[in-house]
């Protein structure tokens, strides 16, 4: 069906909805073919796999008529590129996804293979099913579906990575070498999340992280605890005190300088947070925590968009196995990480951490802080065009307004974008909180996953209404 067939665009978007409905079958054995693909980007034994699906990737973006289609090597996994830019003075849109996952361990904790599609009731279950290939693959089937209706409303670009996974090392500088292959108006990250069931949101920021190891020596080696218990310092009765000193009593993080450059809530943008359906019952069970806890002064959903957080992610020394060993350990390790908010800078963190342990770790004992990954945080401008346009598709997809959110995790590619391209990112996709990411049993809601095909459809053809900011891939 070619464009004067499907008519205007009202008519295009019904047609491309009604195929997308009658395809639900196909489009869901897609989705299972996907996921047996074990591409696991921390693993050497899954690089041939990692491939194998970017391959495949690459084979459905020349299947819906994209052009430069092309896995581009990186020093790591490959990144699969392709462009459609054949709409004149509409935007261009570069549509951001990750291919790879995570490791499925602890096997033994899954009720099912974890690279079978497995159906148990609404959800479907399998490694990567959240996180993101649902996401990812959502988006190329209402692709497909506009196809069937005519050309695509706007100007597309395609950026799948294999390395999100794994802090995308190689990343930012394959946008510094593509910097004009990638300009566009926005990012549409589909690397994003809703409520709940039936209810849409849209995130319009995202933490920061930045990830640290902490070792401290009080001696060469191991000694016997009763010879030397209470003459020489132990490690990880120093470690734990640090630690502790790390937050006060109102839950603040007392690193020097951590708060100097956060941007707080105004009254505003406290009453938009306020309209999420949340309620920290819900919260708790979906947490399975006792009780909620945090920073005086700010509500859980504050907390956990709003307001930066340092947290210890690990801690070990000494004899941990069955029995017992009486040894006073000469090392303790933590690793720590901070989550961090629009305006902290991810590098400062480093230097703060050093402040605090040089002001209150004793002379009994040497530390070593070693960084291991660091990514920005974002905040968007909620009330752009291309925003709208996001609340608009959400709005005729699930039958209600979305409403706004802060997300507590962390997207770096989102910054990097900002950064690198000075373009803002439309997060845009259909992950619970409680789909189980990096866990055993991932899974994906199927009505919401049906529902996010339409999403992008409806988006799609909105933005053909929406002048194109610039001339930017035209």
């Amino acid at each position: 069906m070619n464009e004067s067939q499907a008519g205007n665009g009202v008519g295009r978007t019904a047609a491309a909805i009604a195929y997308a409905r009658e395809q639900q079958d196909a489009f869901l054995e897609e989705f299972k073919a996907l996921l047996a693909m074990p591409s696991v980007s921390t693993l050497p034994e899954h690089k041939e796999d990692v491939r194998a699906t970017a391959t495949w990737l690459a084979a459905r973006l020349n299947e819906l008529r994209f052009e430069q289609v092309a896995l581009h090597e990186t020093a790591g996994h490959p990144v699969v590129y392709g462009e459609w830019l054949h709409a004149p003075d509409k935007p261009t849109v570069l549509v951001y996804g990750h291919y790879d996952v995570q490791p499925v361990d602890p096997i033994d904790e899954w009720d099912s293979d974890p690279f079978t599609g497995t159906i148990a009731g609404d959800y479907i279950i399998a490694r990567g099913a959240s996180d993101m290939k649902g996401q990812l693959l959502a988006h190329l089937q209402a692709l497909r579906s506009l196809a069937q209706a005519g050309d695509y409303p706007v100007n597309l670009k395609i950026l799948f990575e294999g390395e999100e996974e794994i802090g995308s090392p190689n990343l930012p500088a394959f946008i510094e070498a593509h910097r004009d292959m990638l300009a566009c108006d926005f990012v549409l990250n589909c690397d994003g999340g809703i409520h709940g069931p039936g209810e849409p949101a849209i995130t319009y920021s995202l933490r920061g992280l930045a990830y640290f190891e902490l070792e401290l020596r009080s001696a060469a080696k191991d000694m016997h605890s009763g010879l030397f218990g209470g003459s020489v310092a132990n490690p990880i009765h120093v470690l734990s005190e640090l630690i502790a000193g790390m937050h006060d009593a109102e839950g603040r993080v007392t690193l020097p300088g951590f708060y100097d450059k956060v941007r707080d809530l105004d009254a505003e943008e406290r009453e938009l947070l306020a309209q999420a359906p949340y309620s920290d019952t819900e919260w708790l069970r979906i947490s399975g925590a006792k009780k909620l806890h945090g920073e005086a002064g700010y509500n859980t959903i504050e907390r956990i968009g709003a307001r930066p957080a340092l947290d210890v992610n690990g801690i070990w020394g000494g004899f941990t196995g069955a029995g017992s060993k009486t040894v006073l350990p000469a090392k303790a390790t933590a690793k720590l990480s901070a989550r961090l908010v629009a305006d902290q800078q991810e590098g400062d963190v480093k230097g703060q951490l050093a402040a605090y342990l040089n002001a209150h770790c004793p002379d009994a004992v040497t530390w070593k802080l070693t960084e291991h990954v660091h990514g920005p945080g974002a905040i968007m401008n909620r009330k752009s065009p291309y925003m709208d346009a996001a609340r608009r598709a959400l709005s005729a997809a699930f039958g209600k307004e979305p409403f706004f959110k802060r997300e507590g995790g962390s997207v770096p590619i989102v910054g990097m974008m900002q950064r690198q391209l000075g373009v803002d990112s439309i997060m845009l996709g259909f992950e619970l909180a409680d789909d189980g990411i990096h866990g055993p049993n991932e899974r994906q809601h199927l009505p919401n996953y049906f529902k996010g095909i339409e999403t992008y459809i409806h988006f799609l053809m909105d933005l053909e209404r929406v002048a194109a900011s610039s001339a930017v891939g035209k």
